[in-house]
């Protein structure tokens, strides 16, 4: 029943652009007999419009890995830098919850290390959606920004690094065995404003995978229980987003890329000042409004990283079939 209303669905959007598409070819028509420039111009606006979305859905159905279309987990983790780099890595946060917002999906705040002074030191998200994960998996890596500090009285200029990483809610279809010996599990005080509202308990759960190095922390619940579960499903998730980095040829550069959140390993620039840009170091792709970025505006960087991800699988299978 899942696959039909997915399949619905993406066959409803198609008959939708299709019929938007020839509603607006006639308005053309119409509006050049009668020779009315501000419709003509309307209509052309409208039809770019619906070919950016067509692009979107275009590449949306070459979404075809293993665990694409399922939700996902998102972390960001602040790199070396203080302040400077845990407010930016807040600011990523904030984006990337912006973004999900815009495109219907459903936001579940899972953990947060609060920086000394402002920001976080790392956060992590469940993003609940058809595609979340196929979309956001092009997002991981290391993000710079640079710009004037806020935290500087003498308004120089900083650069800071974050890092995200995004795995797959892995679904009940797959089994993965865990070694209970493998686990170091720690308990602490949830973090919270303060007040009535503040968690008085151990309730929050953070779980080593030691073989892995892999750390997963849950505090949405006041059982601790429950947090030892959800921590436990994070962790099977990572497990198997390990997996299927290995199955994919750019694992390699994946791994590499994750060795230092820092200098010669970032995916994105934020430039705020002296200029301002967003550039996409895989793709070339840039925009000049930093501020629509920061408030969400992705698609464009997803759908040319997504693009170029699944140009280079086919190559690779092209090359192999020879």
């Amino acid at each position: 029943m899942q696959e039909r209303t997915q399949l619905s669905n993406q066959i409803e959007q198609v008959n939708t652009l299709s019929h938007e598409t020839q509603d607006a070819a006639d308005l053309v028509s119409m509006a050049e007999a009668e020779e009315d420039q501000s419709m003509v111009d309307e209509a052309v606006n409208q039809l770019q419009n619906l070919a950016k979305e067509a692009k979107r859905l275009e590449i949306e159905s070459l979404l075809s890995g293993e665990a694409d279309r399922n939700d996902c987990y998102l972390e960001v983790n602040s790199g070396a830098g203080g302040t400077e780099a845990q407010d930016w890595a807040e600011m990523l946060l904030r984006m990337y919850t912006r973004w999900a917002e815009r495109h219907g999906y459903k936001v579940i705040f899972m953990e947060s290390t609060e920086g000394e002074q402002a920001g976080i030191k790392s956060a992590t998200l469940q993003i609940t959606g058809l595609n979340a994960y196929g979309w956001l998996k092009t997002e991981a890596g290391v993000h710079r920004l640079v710009r004037i500090s806020p935290f500087d009285s003498a308004k120089r200029r900083h650069t800071s690094f974050a890092s995200v990483w995004v795995y797959p809610v892995i679904d009940d279809s797959i089994d993965i065995e865990i070694n209970e010996a493998d686990l170091k599990i720690d308990t602490y005080r949830a973090s919270g404003a303060g007040g009535q509202h503040i968690n008085k308990t151990e309730s929050a759960i953070r779980i080593t995978h030691v073989p892995t190095g892999i750390i997963v922390a849950c505090q949405t619940d006041r059982s601790q229980h429950r947090n030892r579960a959800t921590a436990m499903e994070m962790l099977k998730a990572r497990l198997y987003e390990l997996e299927l980095q290995k199955r994919e040829e750019q694992a390699a550069q994946t791994e590499a890329a994750k060795t230092d959140i820092g200098w010669g390993h970032q995916i994105r620039s934020y430039v705020l000042a002296p200029y301002q840009l967003v550039k996409d170091l895989r793709t070339e792709v840039d925009k000049t409004n930093p501020d629509a970025v920061l408030d969400g505006d992705l698609d464009d960087f997803m759908a040319a990283a997504l693009a170029l991800r699944v140009g280079a699988t086919r190559s690779e299978a092209s090359a192999q079939a020879s």
